[in-house]
Order: structure tokens, then C-alpha cells, then sequence
């Protein structure tokens, strides 16, 4: 019996709760939210559709009450507040960094061998928190923001081929946000034809310049972050861990060495099976992809180092 916990009740949690439940990824699937009434309202809303869809999967809302998520095999942290239009994620780091350590530590007491899957921005340094404040091992702490990315990466590219997007492979790597993600163009393909080869520059920079302001667009307007690609990309990183499905997703990981960098949580290609991340996979970034990758990281750092100001870790 597998059974995971979506901690935050909001658009993104509940959306990654439902994916969860209708395709039958968990057999049991706990929401938790501060707010009194709202997991288990979207709970029962949910349970009613099993009939009409044609799912058997256990869900159940709750209000703060971390005993209802004892002994999940994951847990999907989306708490905190969500962006704004012209807000960047890193200045959601004052509030969030509280919540998503709070919350860690609570679900820990219920599922010490929980692997757990941040969604919460800014996420590279939410994970970086998560990983650090609750001493867990690096590979189950995992920050989903590469999966969501790459994708939209695959979305623009398929628009721009005007072709079915579940044939076209795209990855993104780098911190995630909208200065710091690296969709990887050198890789991406058709049916194993080179993008490149399809696109002119001109189509492909426009991908790649729509790829990364892509939350930023759909913020715009709606007037608060997307959510069902997001849930959507965190169920997808769930099913891969529950079902030991090793494959290759972009997420954000711990790495000591890898890629060149040190004591960081940030978007690289992993191999994502029932014990988390089981390998950080090399893509060999070539001098340029190299670069750019550096300078995410030193990004990404930057906003990490506001943990120490803010004096959460």
C-alpha cells in the first residue's frame, strides 16, 4: 500500500493531489492545510468524481493534524503563499522559509522515512532548507522544479514545430527561475531529429526566451501562479518514486561535486526510482552550457545566503 502526503491545500497541491488520486499513483492520498475546512472540502469534491472517472484511490483532508500522515512513502511540500504579479520567487523567501521548515519537520515525526518533494519557491532554496535543516540524505530531498520547466520547454517547442508534444524531448537545468533556467537546445529532438535542425535561431531563441519567462507569463494572467503544470509536474516526479520507474527527470538535487558544484540544490538530470535520486546523470555541458550553468548557480547561492541573514538555517 503506497500512500503520499500533499502538504497545502492551494491550487498546485490540491491539482497534484487529484493527478495523484485519478491516476491511481497512491493507493492512499492525505491533503493537509492550515486552513480549517479547505483539504478536506477539496478532498470530498475529489472522492465524488471517483465514480464519473474511474478511480480507486483513497483521499483524505485534514486540518493540521500530522498524525493523518503517518508512514507516507512521500511527501509533496507546495505550502506557503504563491507568487504575485511582479514578484519574483526569491522575494517569497522571507515567509516561505519558515513554513517549508516547519512543515518538514512535522511530517518527519509521522514519516521518518518519507522522501520528500519540494515544491514551494524559491524552490532550489526551499530544497537547500529542507535538506539542511532536517539532516535527511540527499538523495530524498528533491525540488521539482526541473520537471515542471523542461515541461514547458517541450510545450513552446512543439508549438513552434507545431507537432504532438509528447514526442519531443526538451530538458531544463539550472536554478528555477526566470534568469537562471538552461533549456538545453543542444539536446532537445523530434522523434530523435535535432531541434535545431528543424528551427531556425530565430524560432529556437524565442523558445527558449518563452521556455524561461514561463511562470512569469501565466502569472501575468492569471494574476497568481499557474498550477496545473505545476501539480501536474509533482505528481509526475511522485509516480516515478512510487513506481520505481527509474527515469531521467531534471529536478533539483544536492550536489558534491557533480557539474562542478559544491554544497548546492539546484536543476540537474536525475535518475528518480523508489529511493529517491538514485544518480545524478552527466549530460557533458559543452564551454557555453558550462557557463551558464555556473552563473545559475551563483544565483541561486545568492539567494540561499538569505537563509543565513534571515538566520533560518
Amino acid at each position: 500500500m503506497s500512500k503520499v502526503t500533499v502538504v497545502g491545500a492551494g491550487n498546485v497541491g490540491a491539482t497534484c493531489a487529484n493527478v495523484l488520486a485519478f491516476k491511481e499513483i497512491a493507493d492512499e492520498v492525505v491533503m493537509l492545510d492550515v486552513k480549517e475546512g479547505v483539504s478536506e472540502g477539496k478532498a470530498l469534491d475529489m472522492i465524488q468524481t471517483a465514480t464519473l472517472l474511474g478511480f480507486d484511490s483513497k483521499i483524505v483532508g485534514c486540518t493540521n493534524d500530522y498524525a493523518q500522515t503517518a508512514n507516507s512513502d512521500v511527501v509533496v511540500i507546495t505550502s506557503g503563499i504563491p507568487r504575485k504579479p511582479g514578484m519574483t520567487r526569491e522575494e517569497l523567501i522571507g515567509v516561505n522559509a519558515g513554513i517549508v521548515k516547519t512543515v518538514a519537520d512535522n511530517i518527519l515525526k509521522y514519516s521518518p522515512n518519507a522522501i520528500i518533494v519540494v515544491v514551494s519557491n524559491p524552490m532550489d532554496t526551499m530544497t537547500y532548507l529542507a535538506l539542511k535543516a532536517t539532516g535527511l540524505p540527499k538523495n530524498k530531498v528533491i525540488g521539482m522544479g526541473g520537471a515542471l520547466d523542461s515541461s514547458r520547454f517541450k510545450c513552446y517547442l512543439s508549438k513552434a514545430l507545431d507537432v504532438n508534444p509528447t514526442e519531443v524531448e526538451g530538458m531544463v537545468i539550472g536554478g528555477h527561475g526566470d534568469t537562471t533556467m538552461i533549456p538545453l537546445t543542444r539536446f532537445a529532438n523530434y522523434k530523435g531529429r535535432a531541434v535545431a535542425d528543424l528551427l531556425s535561431k530565430e524560432a529556437l531563441d524565442k523558445v527558449v526566451a518563452d521556455t524561461m519567462v514561463g511562470g512569469a507569463t501565466l502569472t501575468g494572467l492569471l494574476g497568481t501562479s499557474a498550477w496545473y503544470a505545476p501539480g501536474a509536474a509533482a505528481a509526475y516526479l511522485v509516480e516515478s518514486i512510487i513506481h520505481n520507474q527509474k527515469k531521467i527527470i531534471p529536478c533539483c538535487a544536492f550536489l558534491e561535486g557533480e557539474y562542478g558544484q559544491e554544497d548546492i540544490c539546484i536543476g540537474v538530470p536525475c535518475l528518480i526510482g523508489k529511493n529517491g535520486i538514485e544518480a545524478v546523470v552527466d549530460y557533458k555541458l559543452n564551454a557555453e552550457e558550462a557557463a551558464l550553468f555556473e552563473k545559475s548557480a551563483a544565483a541561486v547561492r545568492k539567494t540561499n545566503s538569505v537563509l543565513k541573514e534571515i538566520n533560518v538555517l
